[in-house]
C-alpha cells in the first residue's frame, strides 16, 4: 500500500486508548483554557485523524514562514500550507505550560484537545502579509480565505497536541465522517491496490461522475474515493448534509456496487487554488490513495487563479519525490452535445461553445431557486431532486 506522506506508519494524533483519553480529560479541568477559532479546530480534527501526517502539532513561527515561502519546514518537511493555532494576543497563553483546547463549533464548547505550549510568538502585519501572498496568492480581503486567516489572530501557539474527540463531524455525519487510517483500511478490506481519489466541496453533477470514471480507467484503478469536505464553507454554499445526499445518491445509482467508497474529512475550506491542491494531495496519499483527480481551478474561488495553476505548482514547485501520490490532470469536463457523452474540452478541439451544456454555477442556482429542473446532460434527476427540495425550503440566495 502506498505510504503515508513523509512516513512509514500513520501519525494520528488522536488518543485511541480510553483510559488515556479519561486521564486526559480529568487534567483538563486544571489547564488553562483556550477556545479556538474555527479554522484551528478544524487542523486539531486533520490532526487527529492522521490526515496531517507527520505533524505532531502546531507549528512555530519560523516553520509557519519557512512553508509559506519554501512549502518546507526547517527541517526539510515537504509541506505546502501553514498548520498553526492563531488566536488574539489578548489570550494569556504561557510557554511552557499545557492547555486545554475547546472546540467553537459545538453547543458548550467541549474539550477538544490538550496541547503542550512550546512556543507564543507573534506574526507582525508584514508576515501576515507574506504569508497571504505566497500561500493564498492574493492579499485581498474579498477573497474568504485571506478574509478568514486575516482575521484569526496574530498569536501563534505553538506545539503537540492530544486530540480527545472529532469535533462535531464524527456525531453529525456517521455514515461519512471517516479518518485517514479508517479510510486506508476500507481500502485494505476491498484488496484495492491503485484509487483514485475526488476532492469535492460541492454536489456532483454528470461532469464530475464522469471524470470520476475517466480517471478511474486512464490510471486502471480499482476503486474511487470520492471524498467531501464536511467543514465551513462561504456563504451560499451548498451545505454538507445535502451534498453529502446528493453524492450517496449519485453514487448508488450510476456507479457500480463496491466500485466507490464515499467519505468525507473534517476540514474548513481555505479557498487557497494551487497549494490547497497540493495539500488535498497529501491528505489522500495518508488515506492511502495512489492518484488524485487535480481538475481545472482545482480548490479556487472567483479569478484568483488561473485554470490550471493547480497542474502546474505539481510540475514547478512540488520536488521530485516529494509526493508518492500521482495526479491525474482534468481538463473542464462537459456534455459534448454533437458526441452525446461527456468529454474533456482538451479531447475535442473541433468542438466550439455551442457544442457543449455549458450552465454557469449563478444559472443553476437560478434554476433551482425557481424550481426549473436542471438538463439531464447537466445533472442526474435524483441529484437534481435533492437540490430542488433544498432551494425550495430555504432559498438562500434571495
Amino acid at each position: 500500500m502506498i505510504p503515508p506522506h513523509s512516513s512509514s506508519t500513520l501519525n494520528g494524533l488522536y488518543v485511541n486508548n480510553a483510559d488515556a483519553r479519561a486521564a486526559l480529560q480529568e487534567e483538563a479541568k486544571t489547564l488553562p483554557m483556550l477556545l479556538l477559532n474555527s479554522a484551528a479546530a478544524a487542523n486539531v480534527v486533520m490532526l487527529g485523524g492522521g490526515y496531517f501526517n507527520p505533524l505532531s502539532g502546531f507549528m512555530d513561527k519560523a516553520d509557519a514562514l519557512s512553508v509559506a515561502q519554501d512549502l518546507h519546514t526547517r527541517s526539510g518537511l515537504f509541506w505546502p500550507i501553514p498548520i498553526l493555532n492563531l488566536t488574539s494576543a489578548e489570550e494569556q497563553v504561557e510557554p511552557g505550560t499545557r492547555v486545554a483546547l475547546h472546540d467553537p463549533n459545538v453547543d458548550g464548547m467541549p474539550l477538544l484537545a490538550v496541547q503542550e505550549v512550546e512556543s507564543v510568538e507573534l506574526l507582525t502585519d508584514k508576515e501576515i502579509e507574506q504569508v497571504l501572498a505566497n500561500v493564498y496568492r492574493a492579499t485581498d480581503l474579498q477573497h474568504p480565505g485571506v478574509a478568514t486567516f486575516a482575521a484569526l489572530g496574530r498569536q501563534v501557539v505553538a506545539g503537540p497536541v492530544q486530540v480527545l474527540n472529532y469535533s462535531y463531524f464524527e456525531t453529525d455525519f456517521p455514515a461519512t465522517f471517516r479518518t485517514a487510517g479508517q479510510i486506508r483500511t476500507q481500502i485494505q478490506s476491498h484488496g484495492w491496490e491503485t484509487v483514485v481519489a475526488f476532492q469535492t466541496r460541492n454536489p456532483m453533477h454528470r461532469a464530475h461522475e464522469e471524470l470520476c470514471k475517466m480517471a478511474r480507467d486512464a490510471v486502471a484503478a480499482d476503486g474511487i474515493l470520492i471524498h467531501m469536505l464536511l467543514g465551513k464553507l462561504k456563504p451560499g454554499d451548498i451545505p454538507a448534509d445535502v451534498r453529502d445526499a446528493a453524492i450517496r445518491k449519485m453514487v448508488n445509482v450510476y456507479f457500480p456496487k463496491n466500485s466507490v467508497i464515499t467519505a468525507g474529512y473534517g476540514f474548513d475550506m481555505l479557498y487557497a487554488g494551487p497549494r490547497e491542491a497540493v495539500l488535498h494531495a497529501i491528505f489522500r496519499q495518508n488515506a492511502g490513495c495512489t492518484h488524485l483527480i487535480v481538475g481545472r481551478d482545482h480548490a479556487g474561488v472567483g479569478a484568483y487563479y488561473g485554470p490550471f495553476e493547480a497542474h502546474a505548482i505539481f510540475d514547478e514547485e512540488v520536488p521530485s519525490g516529494a509526493l508518492a501520490i500521482q495526479i491525474f490532470r482534468a481538463d473542464h469536463t462537459v456534455y459534448s452535445k454533437k458526441l452525446q457523452r461527456v468529454v474533456m474540452m482538451r479531447d475535442v478541439p473541433d468542438h466550439n461553445s455551442d457544442d457543449f451544456v455549458l450552465l454557469s454555477g449563478t444559472r443553476v442556482r437560478e434554476m433551482l431557486e425557481a424550481g426549473e429542473t436542471l438538463p439531464v446532460e447537466f445533472s442526474r434527476p435524483e441529484v437534481t431532486r435533492i437540490l430542488m427540495d433544498y432551494y425550495r425550503e430555504t432559498k438562500p440566495f434571495n
